[in-house]
């Protein structure tokens, strides 16, 4: 053989080697987050997934991609977008909207493991059989909400004695989370003398309508219902509030974070982060079954005390001692 012929052979191989050994490499497996909202105001939530996935040796762009399924709050696109991560051949799904994604995530496959969000009882919607044992391809993280309804109107009286009128706004095309606020906040409204006026909002436009009724209406308070589509929506809400002078109660950090007076709730993007790294670990060969539903205990009161004084407002010093912060 020449010399030339030679060089030209051992270049050409050289050449095809790499792509032969990235072809026997594995696919990079792929993680499908199913959200009924749009990605703009769940910075933090997706952080904590994020992070959750880290602490269970697993980073996005390195050894997982993550494909995501915005709904842009629209429900009815939820099981047309689980479909298709199941005609994907997803690794796993995360549904990390509550009620609604879970219910999608679940009627689109019964192979791929699902990890869920969601702040009702899973067990009462027929998402696993069991807490401990799932038994099933679902498990996931169950945070409290609709249960602390009641326990945040009460906070919300106690640092707004003189209210008697509450306005409480609620999404009516969450049926679930809507009837459960409705019901709750009736119970205690009743028991301590407050008159409830019902708001429905499912649309950007319709939460400013419902604004729109305080210059006529005068309400002493806000109460802002469980309901993902609200939380969405903080930046508007809290904007709203102040703009019409109104105290308000919501049921995540974050809104308080944002400039709203109270919260009281469970840690939400800690719930994300659970999420991630269960996730994480199913990636890595843990059975959904083995995994039992984590039920976060973990709940916050947030006070934003410069919204408290720009309200004209004095925080009893009963719920300075209980809250877990109070913003300066």
């Amino acid at each position: 053989m020449r010399r030339r012929e030679f060089i030209t052979l051992v270049g050409g191989a050289a050449a095809t080697w790499p792509l032969a050994v990235r072809a026997q490499q594995p696919a990079m497996p792929v993680i499908g987050l199913l959200d009924q909202r749009s990605p703009d105001e769940l910075t933090d939530r997706l952080r904590g997934f994020r992070q959750g996935l880290r602490d269970s040796g697993v980073v996005e762009g390195l050894n997982v991609a993550i494909d995501y399924r915005w709904a842009g709050n629209k429900m009815d696109q939820l099981p047309e977008l689980a479909a298709d991560l199941v005609r994907r051949q997803v690794a796993v799904i995360a549904a990390t909207s509550g009620i609604s994604p879970a219910l999608a995530a679940k009627a689109a496959t019964t192979t791929i493991p699902v990890v869920f969000i969601v702040s009702d009882d899973p067990v009462r919607l027929g998402l696993v059989a069991n807490l401990a044992r799932p038994d099933g391809n679902l498990t996931g993280i169950n945070f409290f909400s609709g249960e602390l309804t009641a326990k945040r109107l009460e906070l919300l009286h106690e640092l707004v004695p003189a209210a008697t009128r509450v306005a409480v706004l609620i999404n009516p095309a969450n049926a679930e989370y809507a009837e459960t606020t409705v019901r709750e906040v009736g119970v205690v409204a009743r028991a301590i003398g407050l008159q409830i006026q019902i708001l429905i909002a499912s649309t950007i436009s319709e939460i400013n309508a419902a604004f729109a009724t305080f210059v006529r209406e005068k309400p002493d308070a806000l109460f802002v219902g469980s309901d993902p589509f609200l939380n969405s929506r903080r930046t508007q809400l809290v904007h709203l509030a102040t703009r019409h002078a109104v105290p308000a109660s919501y049921r995540a950090r974050d809104f308080a974070e944002a400039g709203g007076l109270m919260s009281y709730g469970a840690n939400i993007v800690g719930a994300w982060r659970e999420a991630g790294s269960y996730a994480g670990r199913i990636l890595k060969g843990v059975k959904p079954a083995d995994l039992p539903v984590v039920q976060s205990s973990k709940l916050e009161l947030v006070i934003n005390s410069q919204t408290a004084t720009m309200l004209g407002l004095t925080v009893p010093p009963q719920l300075l001692a209980i809250a877990d912060e109070v913003i300066e």
